[in-house]
Formats: structure tokens, C-alpha cells, sequence
């Protein structure tokens, strides 16, 4: 496998990654937890979501044919308050958000990557588009973690990674698996 095709495979294994974590951390949040901001200048869940969803449409649409920021996008109304108020709606607009950058990043072939493409207007490569788009994609990842976690029960959240004071089984338990 050549150094391209890892990096295309491991790309989008990372960011499955993190469509996995907000899915296990929504599904713990209990709907109201969805909508409810901590304070007016914060963002709540479903906002960060609608948020991540229209900047995943905008960006990976057509994504090496055209500007990364669409004309008919309106990045503005994307930190509204959400005009739902059901978790079902919010997901499927979450949904398509992933399924338009899993399509489209599907689509990069190894020659694609030193190409050029504009977000903005500003020329990236291919690589460097894709990387600016894994941290945002982690940075509000994070930020939607944090929150179903605040709005869940202390007693009803299961850990997305090793749970306290798990460290030292869960490093023997790999040391063991990845023995030669």
C-alpha cells in the first residue's frame, strides 16, 4: 500500500472515529440535553451538529471541483437555534452532513492529493483541505462530547474511551494482543 492510499484509508477511518464518538455520546443525552445551551453565549448540541452537518455539505460537495464555501450556504443561520425540536430530525441532518463528505472523500484517489481546490477562495491542497477539515470536525467533536456528557445523569453515562481508572488492564490487555 503505498503512503497515499494509508493516508487515504487512515483519513477516513479518523473521521468515522469521530462521527462514532458523538454518536455514542448523543445517544446518551437525553433529548432535552440536545437543544439546551449552558448560557446564551454558548452553543448547544443540536446547533454544533446543524453546524458541522452544513459545513460538511458546503465543503465536501462537488469537493474537488469547487469552492469549498457554496454560495447557497448560509454559515450565519447555521449557529441558530435549531428549528426542530426532535432528535430524529436533528440526526438526519447530521447524517447528511457524513453522508456527502464519506461519498466525496471516497471518491480522492491517490493522484488527487497534491491537486489544488479553494475553500474561500484560498487555494489548498488536497491533503492540507482534508486535514483543516478532520480538526474542525474534531474540535466541535469535542465540544458535543462535553456537553451530552454535562446533560447526561452521572450514574447513566458509559465512557467512549477507557473508563477511570481502566488504564493499566486496558494497557496490559493491548500489550498482550499486539505481542510478537
Amino acid at each position: 500500500m503505498s503512503v497515499s492510499d494509508d493516508y487515504l484509508s487512515d483519513v477516513t477511518q479518523r473521521f468515522r472515529d469521530l462521527k462514532s464518538l458523538v454518536d455514542r455520546a448523543i445517544a446518551q443525552a437525553p433529548d432535552a440535553g440536545l437543544f439546551e445551551a449552558l448560557d446564551p453565549a454558548s452553543n448547544s448540541i443540536a446547533v454544533i451538529m446543524q453546524h458541522l452537518a452544513g459545513n460538511m455539505r458546503s465543503r465536501w460537495t462537488d469537493f474537488l471541483t469547487t469552492d469549498g464555501e457554496k454560495p447557497g450556504r448560509n454559515r450565519d443561520r447555521e449557529f441558530e437555534p435549531v428549528a426542530t425540536t426532535t432528535r430524529a430530525a436533528v440526526v438526519a441532518d447530521w447524517e447528511s452532513g457524513w453522508s456527502v463528505l464519506f461519498s466525496e472523500l471516497g471518491r480522492v484517489r491517490p493522484d488527487d492529493l497534491s491537486k489544488t481546490v479553494k475553500v474561500r477562495h484560498e487555494p489548498l491542497t488536497v491533503v492540507s483541505a482534508i486535514n483543516r477539515q478532520l480538526s474542525h470536525a474534531a474540535q466541535h467533536t469535542g465540544q458535543i462530547i462535553m456537553l451530552a456528557r454535562h446533560a447526561t445523569a452521572p450514574d447513566a453515562w458509559k465512557a467512549l474511551s477507557i473508563p477511570r481508572g481502566e488504564s493499566e488492564a486496558f494497557n496490559k490487555k493491548m500489550e498482550e494482543r499486539f505481542k510478537k
